[in-house]
C-alpha cells in the first residue's frame, strides 16, 4: 500500500458518489491536493470556485498529474453532499470522520479553507498552504509551488 493509500484509505468518491481507487491517482511525478473546507465557511465558499477554475485548467494543461481530494469539515451529510456537488474533484466520504480527523491532525489544520499539496508517490508535503498560490497564480505558473 502506498503512503497516500495509508492516509486516504483504499478509495475516495467522485461526484456521483462512486468509489474511485486511490491507487488510480498516485505515483511518481503526480501531485495530490487535500482541500480542507466546509459548506458553512464563507471564506471556503469564496475560494472553492477559484480552486475549481484552477483545477480544470491544470487538468487540461497537465493531464494525469494532479488530483484534489475534498476533506470536509461539514457538520452533516446533507451539507457535505450539497457542497461537494459544486466541486469537480474527488472527496473523502463524509462518513469517514475518523480518517478526516486523523488527516487534519497530521497536517496541523487549524483553519479552513486550506489546500495542502502532496507528492503522490511519497506522501511528502510539497506545499502546506497552496491556497494563496492558487489565488496569486491562477495560470498555474510555478505549480506545484514547492516550498
Amino acid at each position: 500500500m502506498s503512503p497516500i493509500e495509508d492516509l486516504l484509505g483504499a478509495s475516495v468518491v467522485d461526484g456521483k458518489k462512486q468509489s474511485v481507487p486511490v491507487s488510480s491517482f498516485t505515483g511518481k511525478g503526480k501531485v495530490i491536493g487535500l482541500y480542507f473546507s466546509a459548506h458553512w465557511c464563507p471564506p471556503c465558499r469564496g475560494f472553492t470556485p477559484t480552486l475549481g477554475e484552477f483545477y480544470v485548467k491544470t487538468k487540461v494543461s497537465h493531464p494525469d498529474i494532479f488530483e484534489v481530494v475534498f476533506v470536509s469539515s461539514d457538520r452533516d451529510e446533507g451539507q457535505w453532499a450539497s457542497y461537494f456537488a459544486e466541486m469537480p474533484w474527488l472527496a473523502l466520504p463524509f462518513n469517514d470522520r475518523g480518517r478526516k480527523d486523523t488527516i487534519a491532525s497530521k497536517f496541523g489544520i487549524s483553519g479552513i479553507p486550506t489546500l495542502v499539496l502532496l507528492d503522490a508517490e511519497t506522501g511528502e508535503i510539497i506545499n502546506a498552504n497552496a491556497r494563496m498560490d492558487v489565488v496569486q497564480h491562477p495560470d498555474g505558473k510555478g505549480f506545484p509551488w514547492k516550498k
